[in-house]
């Protein structure tokens, strides 16, 4: 009847998702929408297209025609064949991949792809185009965005909101660059080592600052496991981060819950990189029961959680709780009734 696919985590307990007026959970059953279907390819691409435009990194959206105006995200798909010539007529294996690195030949970007973890890979029809699906629905929210899909934002707070987006997008947004050691930014940083003079008692040194072998090889590091870099396989690059850092494929992941960054897209801070959810975290409040940033300085705050004072209400009769006790269960609000019925 329209009411959306069943929750996957309820088991069919649930027939389908009831939004609620104001939670981004199911009525029914309490789950998340994630749990009861991801949104359209056409939704995501839309999502982050208008994540991008307006940043430095517009050239990877593209206004399509006949549309409403708005940028759609370049995803960047590859399509692998393979010849099968193990039986009589060759025959050929295709492999789809959801998403891969822009601006690389097929090998590079193979390579690239055999270094993340095989359970990762974006592979359509797979568990890891599944999982990529799901880091973009967690780690970047349309209502961190978009003013238009927050319900818990007040007239004068929209403002505020929009300079909010307007600054990180100018100041922390990036996308992963995949290349190469030494050849980041068409190999800036390298050419820069070349050119500049080193005293003849000291090694040179690698963009990184360690020491560069005298091999040749070993001499870029990971900045995140310390590990060498074999100057023939592909690492990831942040441009915020400078090019004389670069990252394994699978050590590029948000500092705060160590999750691979989807599609490379990243947010630089105090040295690191974040998911964007954390990232918005690491400025501003999320109401524990909206999950929208709070923009308001009255808010309620229990054990570091916090809400907006009209959400501090109990999750299942919506009860409002100011100024009455509580119960706090698995970062949900329970007033006294509900939790002893519980």
């Amino acid at each position: 009847s329209g009411r959306g696919a069943p929750c996957l985590r309820c088991r069919g307990l649930c027939t389908g998702f009831e939004p609620h007026s104001w939670r981004k959970i199911c009525k029914s059953c309490k789950c998340s929408q994630e749990e009861h279907g991801l949104s359209s390819e056409l939704d995501e691409d839309r999502k982050v297209g208008g994540l991008l435009s307006g940043s430095r990194y517009a050239a990877l959206t593209a206004r399509p025609k006949g549309g409403d105006g708005a940028r759609i995200y370049k995803r960047n798909r590859m399509i692998v064949t393979n010849p099968n010539i193990s039986g009589k007529d060759p025959t050929f294996d295709t492999i789809t991949y959801e998403w891969a690195p822009p601006g690389l030949t097929q090998k590079l970007a193979m390579q690239y792809m055999e270094l993340v973890p095989p359970e990762l890979q974006p592979v359509a029809g797979t568990e890891g185009a599944f999982h990529r699906r799901r880091r973009l629905a967690r780690q970047l929210p349309l209502h961190d965005q978009d003013p238009a899909q927050c319900r818990g934002l007040s007239e004068g707070e929209q403002p505020l909101m929009e300079e909010f987006v307007r600054k990180y997008k100018a100041e922390a947004l990036g996308v992963g660059e995949v290349a190469l050691p030494g050849q980041g930014g068409g190999g800036k940083e390298e050419e820069k080592r070349q050119d500049k003079s080193t005293e003849p008692s000291r090694a040179p040194e690698s963009p990184n600052g360690a020491l560069e072998s005298t091999a040749g090889t070993g001499h870029y590091l990971c900045d995140s496991c310390h590990q060498p870099v074999p100057g023939d396989c592909p690492v990831v690059y942040a441009d915020r981060a400078g090019y004389s850092r670069q990252w394994h494929p699978g050590c590029f992941v948000c500092c705060r819950c160590s999750e691979p960054l989807v599609d490379l897209i990243y947010f630089w801070k105090s040295g690191a990189a974040w998911c964007g959810r954390h990232y918005c975290e690491s400025l501003r409040p999320r109401c524990a029961g909206c999950d929208e940033i709070i923009f308001s300085e009255d808010y309620q705050q229990v054990e570091g959680l916090a809400w907006h004072n009209k959400h501090f209400a109990c999750l299942e009769c919506e009860t409002l709780l100011l100024g009455k006790p509580f119960a706090l269960a698995n970062a949900s609000l329970l007033c006294t009734t509900c939790s002893q019925s519980r």
